[in-house]
């Protein structure tokens, strides 16, 4: 419980009075009932009858940019949407990575400041602050806790966020893509399973080959996750993620897992020999330099590429959307861990030699879901061909992996352990089909409105201005060739400015017309889109060769670089 602007606030759960599950906190709940049961199921195959309690432990980064208030007002795509519909690259992105690699500018230092004091009142134990890598990017991450508690205090932190900005005359843009030709922003989940007697379910230990029982662990991770791939995919998404996934920039759209060298090693051994006999030391990083000490290598090597990465002691899943709750994430994390883990002990109790049984199962389900592995780099051209060939899934938006949340498996999975029933997992399917398209149409006319509202009329206005100036350089007897063919140029890119905002209006209605839920959102990310993208092509193309006094809103130069100014 805390106290917020003065009233009493009780985390609690929200159910309806038919007892449906009306929130993301009653499923997480049940889903760490479900993951607590069958992981001490587990632990105590080993032999740890001490265990009582096994939790979940997840450390949420956030990501995030902050704009200056005065831009943002100017801005009714910022404001209407969260993210900017129209907008020419600057001439600077973030090839040099120096904003990432720079010190903070004083307005942030400030704001991150006062983002900590804040956080700390509310009992939230913020940790980690720093840019990130595109230009206005910035992190604040959090130290780790049980999952539940880590949800609540993400939900706080992006609302407390958004109020420390505007005290400093700034705005917190939690929008997953802001701005088009930069990186946007993600939610890293860095999730692990740890016993109330500190063991890490997740921490291969000194001697990984000898360890069994962090090998079963992980070969029942690589079955979750190649079972539950696109579910996993839809938990980490919404409408906004979409812009981000695969673009070089995020993990790609497929779902994999990365292992590192070590623990990558002893899947290898296990899948040649069925069991593990050695393992790579990780070796040491030496300076040169006497009075710097000689650091032991990090034997992980994160893989920035990858969606589900292996980093240490736990999975870094990457592909989170930065304003999603990470309470559906969890969820399905729990849930397809606790599968798992139910299965492997169905198969294990009662063995008659169990340090047998256990390295045949753990090398059986290796072997089946190997396919899930890629150590390799997400974002290269090959990968998609290679994932398509080991019969990955590849949904690039959304809408493609919605209709995972009511497959057979998913039904099955979360009917097994009493965390929704069908009735409610239809339910949330025909809210994000809904939401999507919504957030779609929303965004499709404020377009529409911004062009002819805003753009047009000030381009207009603009070629009356430059026709005055051909007329009055031709009858000064000057060269007028080069205002003329301007002023063609800019006519021209009006006339399909035009053009493009009367086919988008038309398309937006076609697209209400659908026949159901999902039809409408096929339409708004297939026919809709298009349109938008059809109708910012000629505006940005506008907004470079215009005067910058008689653009009628800020550039993206203004957005991202002005902060201090």
């Amino acid at each position: 419980a805390f106290i917020k602007n003065g009233v009493l606030c009780i985390p609690t759960a929200f159910c309806s009075y038919s007892g449906h599950a009306l929130d993301k906190k009653t499923p997480l709940l049940r889903s760490m009932q479900a993951i607590n049961k069958q992981a001490l199921r587990i632990v105590k195959l080993f032999g740890n009858d001490d265990v009582q309690t096994i939790k979940t432990t997840v450390g949420p980064e956030q990501e995030y940019f902050l704009v200056d208030d005065k831009y943002y007002q100017e801005r009714m795509d910022l404001k209407l949407t969260g993210r900017t519909l129209f907008g020419a690259m600057a001439p600077k992105g973030q090839e040099l990575e120096d904003h990432y690699f720079g010190s903070l500018k004083r307005k942030v230092a400030a704001f991150m400041k006062d983002l900590d004091a804040e956080l700390w009142k509310y009992g939230i134990p913020s940790k980690t602050k720093h840019n990130e890598v595109a230009p206005a990017q910035h992190e604040v991450a959090c130290v780790y806790a049980k999952v539940n508690i880590t949800t609540d205090n993400n939900h706080l932190l992006m609302q407390i966020a958004q109020d420390i900005a505007k005290k400093h005359g700034l705005r917190c843009l939690l929008h997953e893509k802001p701005f088009d030709g930069i990186n946007g922003s993600g939610k890293h989940n860095n999730w692990s399973l740890t016993t109330d007697d500190g063991i890490n379910l997740f921490k291969p230990g000194k001697k990984p080959e000898e360890n069994k029982l962090f090998q079963l662990v992980l070969a029942c991770t690589m079955a979750a996750v190649d079972r539950h791939a696109v579910l996993l995919r839809l938990a980490a998404s919404n409408t906004g993620n979409d812009h981000r996934l695969g673009a070089n920039e995020a993990p790609p759209a497929i779902i994999s897992m990365y292992l590192g060298d070590q623990v990558g090693d002893i899947v290898e051994q296990i899948l040649k020999n069925g069991k593990a006999t050695s393992s790579l030391s990780s070796g040491t990083l030496e300076f040169g330099i006497k009075k710097l000490p000689v650091l032991e290598k990090d034997p992980t090597d994160r893989n920035r590429t990858s969606p589900f990465a292996f980093t240490g002691n736990r999975f870094e899943f990457r592909m989170v959307a930065s304003s999603n709750s990470i309470g559906d994430t969890n969820t399905v994390l729990n849930a397809m861990m606790a599968e798992a883990f139910s299965e492997a002990c169905d198969a294990l109790e009662g063995a008659a030699d169990f340090d047998k049984a256990v390295e045949e199962y753990t090398a059986k389900l290796m072997k089946e879901h190997a396919r899930i592995v890629f150590n390799g780099n997400g974002y290269s051209e090959e990968w998609p061909i290679e994932a398509e060939k080991r019969g990955l899934p590849n949904c690039r938006s959304i809408v493609d992996a919605i209709p995972a949340l009511v497959d057979d498996t998913t039904v099955a999975m979360y009917e097994k352990f009493n965390i929704l029933s069908k009735a409610e997992l239809e339910a949330r399917k025909e809210i994000l089909f809904e939401q999507y398209a919504g957030v779609r149409n929303i965004e499709a006319l404020t377009m529409v409105e911004m062009s002819n509202r805003i753009i047009m009329p000030a381009v207009t206005k603009y070629t009356k201005d430059l026709a005055d100036t051909v007329i009055a350089v031709k009858e000064a007897g000057a060269d007028a060739s080069v205002q003329a063919g301007l002023l063609g140029e800019i006519s021209a890119k009006l006339a399909e400015t035009k053009k493009a905002t009367t086919a988008l209006a038309e398309i937006v209605e076609e697209a209400k017309a659908k026949d159901d839920s999902k039809a409408i959102a096929i339409s708004y990310k297939d026919d809709v889109m298009a349109a938008m993208a059809a109708l910012r092509k000629p505006v940005d193309e506008l907004e470079v060769i215009m005067p910058k006094e008689v653009w009628p809103m800020p550039t993206y130069g203004d957005l991202v670089y002005e902060i201090d100014k």
